[in-house]
């Protein structure tokens, strides 16, 4: 498979204490993130928001991202580390959350899960997850978009990230936020902004169980 790997590396912007976070990952001070599945699927984006996201939080990141070409069952990933102080090594060693948008992204990587990680997956397209102990969450992500276009919020990519977020906490929502409107394309930010607020507002409580949809 071709692939293309790219990336940068982010000092804290600003000075002062982090904004404050809230869900199972925001209490870590260094924590490895990765969003896997096909380039349609949005993760490159995903990826590229959180690290701003985490540098508006006064936080270290390093953020690389490698996607496939072929046609045909070529998936990727972006990767995101974010830490209180200098990172020095942009690869990650393991991941504290994983998120599989497709089956095979969930194969390749659910390696890298240990038992204090976080894996969310949808369970439309990864409808046979790998056994992880740890905690797990299978969400519709296909209905919640659909879902959302239906109320003018058109962007599954930032509705999935609000979502994921909201369960980790690895950034502050506020940043989250400020980041998507700094980078997001003219004519296309409100409709993200709305999409990624939706995803916010959700509940994922329902989808801790089995990862079964429902």
């Amino acid at each position: 498979m071709s692939e293309i790997a790219s990336g940068f590396t982010q000092p804290a912007m600003g000075e002062g204490p982090s904004l404050a976070r809230s869900g199972l990952l925001a209490a870590r001070d260094f924590v490895e993130v990765r969003f896997a599945g096909t380039a349609e699927q949005g993760v490159i984006l995903m990826g590229v928001v959180l690290a701003m996201a985490a540098t508006r939080d006064h936080r270290f990141v390093a953020q690389t991202q490698t996607y496939g070409l072929e046609e045909q069952g070529g998936h990727g990933h972006s990767d995101v580390i974010i830490s209180d102080n200098p990172v020095d090594y942009p690869e990650l060693q393991g991941a504290d959350l994983l998120v599989a948008l497709c089956q095979p992204a969930a194969d390749e990587y659910a390696s890298l899960l240990h038992p204090e990680s976080v894996f969310v997956f949808d369970c439309e397209s990864v409808t046979s997850p790998p056994s992880f102990e740890g905690t797990r969450f299978g969400i519709p992500f296909g209905r919640l978009a659909a879902e959302a276009a239906g109320k003018g919020e058109p962007a599954p990519d930032l509705l999935t990230l609000g979502v994921v977020v909201g369960i980790s906490g690895v950034v502050s929502r506020e940043s989250l936020q400020k980041a998507l409107s700094g980078i997001a394309a003219a004519g296309l930010k409100e409709g993200k902004k709305k999409a990624l607020a939706y995803g916010l507002s959700l509940d994922p409580s329902e989808w801790r169980k089995d990862g079964a949809c429902s």
